[in-house]
């Protein structure tokens, strides 16, 4: 076990009947840092996230929180975890000010203190505004941000965020990972479940890739990004009756399949290696077909998450909708 780590785990596993919802999970995850942990539906993100959080009991393997065993330590474990789930889980007949300093009452503050802190974590996340309004009347966006108030009204040294943006607009979910960055800042640790690869990409210093149960890939977001291919070819062609020509070419000398769209002049490639490009730019200009316009970019994260998973991410689903 490495005391230098907020979490460590090898060969965790979780089943339900004949299901193995979690299967073999390793992680290494240093103080301090925010992880992404991706993943589409029902690959083991949140089963993972509740072993760790003494919510339930691994079958299998086993996992440490600061050095400390979550099963035969799970009381030493609470002591410096906060979980925040998909949802809020405050009173939503309570005002904002009531639901912390209750929750500030329940974690030993007195009356004084847990009023103090309550509007210190209000302030903080700026609802000092709805601090007297009802939870239920909140936006989405206000009901995350008191909901993570709520998980650090004693400042936890590892947080689990289980999706804390879906749902959210863009300007909320920008608001929350303000958030996640201030309480880094302050030496949190967090791990963080999410399937916004734009989330990731903005937050995470490493991120794991589960599906079914299993770690598939796990690197910093260039890394993940480089073990799938150099990226993608973009050539917007001088003259679109060149299109099949080109076609032709950049197949031959890129191996591999050259996508089109609605606009004929233009063509696109995912390319392995980098290396053919510039001999596949030449063979077209050897060939009379001129290009106004190229580029070479790196594959995105959710490029990444597809071709790891085969699935498309939550983001793109959306936006088909």
């Amino acid at each position: 076990m490495n005391h230098e780590l907020a979490i460590e785990t090898k060969g965790l596993v979780k089943t339900f009947g004949k299901h193995r919802a979690v299967d073999g999970v390793d992680l290494s995850i240093p103080k301090g840092k925010v992880y992404g942990f991706l993943g589409p539906n029902g690959a083991g993100k949140t089963t993972t996230i509740r072993m760790l959080a003494t919510l339930l009991q691994p079958d299998g393997g086993e996992a440490h929180i600061f050095g400390k065993n979550i099963v035969t330590e799970a009381a030493e474990v609470r002591e410096r975890i906060s979980l925040t789930g998909q949802y809020a889980s405050i009173d939503e007949d309570l005002t904002g000010i009531e639901n912390l300093v209750m929750i500030s009452r329940l974690m030993g503050y007195k009356k004084k203190e847990a009023k103090a802190r309550a509007t210190e974590l209000l302030a903080a996340f700026g609802l000092e505004e709805a601090a007297k309004k009802q939870v239920k009347n909140y936006s989405g966006g206000m009901r995350r941000r008191i909901d993570i108030a709520a998980s650090i009204v004693v400042t936890p040294d590892l947080l689990f965020l289980d999706e804390p943006t879906t749902g959210l607009d863009p300007r909320s979910r920008n608001q929350v990972w303000d958030i996640v960055r201030t309480l880094v800042s302050a030496g949190t640790t967090v791990l963080l479940t999410t399937q916004y690869l734009e989330e990731a990409d903005q937050l995470a210093d490493r991120i794991a890739v589960i599906n079914q149960g299993k770690i598939i890939a796990e690197g910093t977001s260039s890394e993940l990004k480089a073990s799938v291919g150099a990226g993608t070819l973009n050539v917007r062609l001088a003259d679109s009756t060149d299109r099949e020509r080109a076609i032709t070419i950049l197949s031959e000398k890129l191996q591999t399949d050259i996508k089109t769209s609605g606009d004929t002049a233009s063509l696109s490639a995912q390319v392995g290696d980098a290396s053919l490009v510039a001999e596949a730019l030449g063979e077209l200009v050897q060939h009379r077909i001129n290009v106004s316009d190229f580029s070479l970019g790196q594959p995105s994260l959710d490029e990444v998450f597809l071709t790891l998973t085969g699935q498309k991410t939550e983001s793109e689903e959306e936006g088909k909708q």
